[in-house]
């Protein structure tokens, strides 16, 4: 902050990460409340990880179907996962005036939560409230940079490590530099 004047306006944390840490404060609080459950003799949550952490734009029909009776539930579950999908909707704001008053209200729900790990989630939340208003406003997200770390690392795996960084550098060079290497159709180079 001391080597960036106005950091604080310009730093943003992109919908990936936060949904991350929400997701696992739901799981967090299924693992719980699954262990009470069983001692109860209740079975209801058995199996039922990945319908809670799995985005439901990406749910088949019969998949979200199936998921209906959990979702409605007065699990403490189904309240976390509830919070955690508001959450994520508050990223289609554009007015940052709007955005901080929706995610304020959402801060001050989950503050008054009795779900432990959604509490945490919210006060890391708070912390870093800005740089995420800032990612919701701009509409900026660090996919990028993480598609092209997700290269470098392939390119790392599959070599085995390097002996020297000159030989990853020019590695990573080759293969995300953009380089046109195919042959132009239709150019000979044969000489008459």
């Amino acid at each position: 902050m001391d080597y960036v004047p106005g950091a604080e306006q310009k730093i943003c944390f992109d919908k990936f990460h936060v949904a991350k840490h929400l997701g696992g404060a739901v799981d967090q609080v299924r693992r719980m409340e699954h262990a009470d459950l069983l001692r109860e003799g209740n079975d209801q949550l058995k199996g039922s990880k990945y319908l809670w952490l799995q985005n439901p734009g990406n749910m088949s029909n019969r998949r979200w179907q199936s998921f209906a009776e959990l979702r409605a539930s007065k699990l403490k579950t189904a309240r976390a996962w509830h919070m955690k999908e508001v959450a994520m909707s508050l990223w289609d704001y554009v007015h940052p005036t709007w955005a901080r008053k929706a995610w304020k209200k959402w801060l001050g729900w989950a503050a008054r939560c009795r779900l432990h790990p959604m509490k945490s989630a919210a006060k890391m939340i708070g912390k870093h409230l800005q740089g995420i208003l800032n990612a919701v406003v701009k509409k900026v997200s660090n996919a990028g940079a993480e598609s092209i770390n997700s290269k470098i690392q392939k390119i790392k795996s599959r070599a085995c490590g390097f002996r020297n960084r000159e030989r990853f550098r020019n590695a990573i060079y080759f293969h995300c530099g953009g380089l046109d290497l195919y042959p132009r159709l239709g150019s000979t180079h044969t000489k008459s």
